[in-house]
């Protein structure tokens, strides 16, 4: 195909275009570090096996194992198949009928990097197209349209633009200090040490102050089948604050309690979501609310809450056990924790009422009761979080 012809190094750099467009960092060092690799082997002497073209240059190009499914699908793509926009075609049916797995799904990456190589022209004019119709209007369109009425095209610039959102919790002192020229405590030792490396002579003063840190966030996620297309969106929301910042730990429940914040500290967040799914094994059943805080609260309350630490809850408050130690459970988790913060998407109606017992079992705990059903929910929620209000957290506010 390309070594007999003394084109070896033009397509090993189109590939890595190719692998570059679909989110992975290849840079011009790997290109040339793949092209010699594959020179050693023999591909500008005589044609390699498929295999051999497979492992050599994934043995350079990859950094890491979660980018093999990615790799595999361009070596198919590009190296086998001639006809690239048919492939394409089949790679956009699966999520158009939304039924896609997750390493298909991670595939359609590579479709609109395959796309753009082949029609640069129309794919121009239809970005100029995307961008005139994606106006201040539209956006705020978007941001107020419910998660649940969204389309798969909404749901996909929804999800880019949940991908920038960030969660700013104000910072708080801690009994560690951190050197500091304007501190108004005296580091003695540091001083003394100091002052040895000038022979005594001169006593330069180390000042210390106060280190100040994120506190801790909690969030506990209901994926049960009433909350399914918030839960979702919700996720990817929670992808971008763990990869922004520390101490972020992440458990969803329906019938059990789950993990998954090693899950979501992925920068990738195709793998993330795929991790996510195979880690939870309970999603869109039944909900047990009371069985699962207790769970968290008997195993997880003493590692994860401390130093002012903020809980999210996100659940619609309708448990199948009728809110059966429901009350007990809540008042528990509210007296771990600085601030407990309740996000129900039932509350975008106006005339929600809290008749179910689990919502009137959780409500008296709560800090905070707001809605999350859209974007603007969620922009609003960064902003109540970070008003001063919320930083002292001697106002409660719940709906009554």
């Amino acid at each position: 195909m390309s070594a007999t012809a003394g084109r070896l190094a033009e397509n090993v750099m189109h590939f890595a275009r190719l692998l570059r467009a679909a989110g992975l960092r290849i840079g011009p060092d790997r290109v040339l570090d793949s092209v010699r690799a594959l020179e050693i082997a023999g591909a500008h002497q005589f044609p390699l096996r498929r295999d051999d073209w497979y492992w050599t240059m994934s043995a350079v190009l990859l950094s890491r194992e979660e980018q093999r499914p990615i790799f595999d699908q361009a070596f198919r793509i590009f190296w086998r198949d001639p006809k690239l926009a048919e492939k394409m075609m089949q790679l956009l049916l699966p999520k158009a009928h939304g039924t896609a797995k997750p390493e298909e799904q991670q595939s359609q990456r590579l479709t609109d990097a395959l796309y753009a190589k082949q029609n640069p022209e129309q794919r121009e004019s239809e970005k100029l197209e995307l961008e005139a119709r994606l106006t201040f209007s539209s956006r705020e369109i978007l941001q107020r349209m419910d998660f649940d009425t969204m389309s798969a095209a909404e749901l996909a610039q929804a999800r880019q633009m949940i991908s920038q959102l960030r969660l700013p919790l104000p910072l708080i002192r801690t009994r560690r200090q951190r050197t500091d020229r304007n501190g108004r405590k005296i580091d003695v030792r540091a001083t003394l040490r100091e002052s040895l490396r000038e022979g005594g002579d001169i006593i330069p003063l180390v000042r210390t102050a106060p280190r100040e840190l994120h506190p801790p966030l909690v969030v506990l996620c209901d994926i049960s089948g009433s909350m399914n297309p918030y839960a979702r969106m919700f996720l990817h929301f929670l992808h971008a604050i763990t990869n922004d910042r520390d101490r972020v730990s992440v458990f969803v429940f329906g019938t059990r309690l789950t993990n998954i914040t090693r899950q979501l500290r992925h920068r990738d967040v195709d793998v993330a979501m795929a991790k996510v799914a195979e880690a939870i094994k309970d999603w869109s059943g039944g909900t047990r609310i009371g069985h699962s805080l207790r769970e968290f609260n008997w195993k997880w309350a003493r590692r994860t809450l401390g130093q002012n630490a903020c809980v999210l809850l996100v659940s619609d408050g309708l448990d199948r056990e009728a809110g059966e130690g429901l009350a007990e459970e809540m008042e528990r988790l509210a007296k771990s924790s600085k601030m407990l913060v309740w996000l129900n998407p039932l509350l975008r109606y106006e005339k929600f009422e809290a008749r179910p017992a689990g919502v009137r079992a959780m409500l008296p705990h709560v800090d905070l009761f707001l809605p999350v059903h859209n974007l603007k929910s969620l922009v609003d929620l960064a902003r109540t979080l970070s008003e001063p209000a919320a930083k002292t957290g001697q106002e409660k506010r719940a709906w009554r």
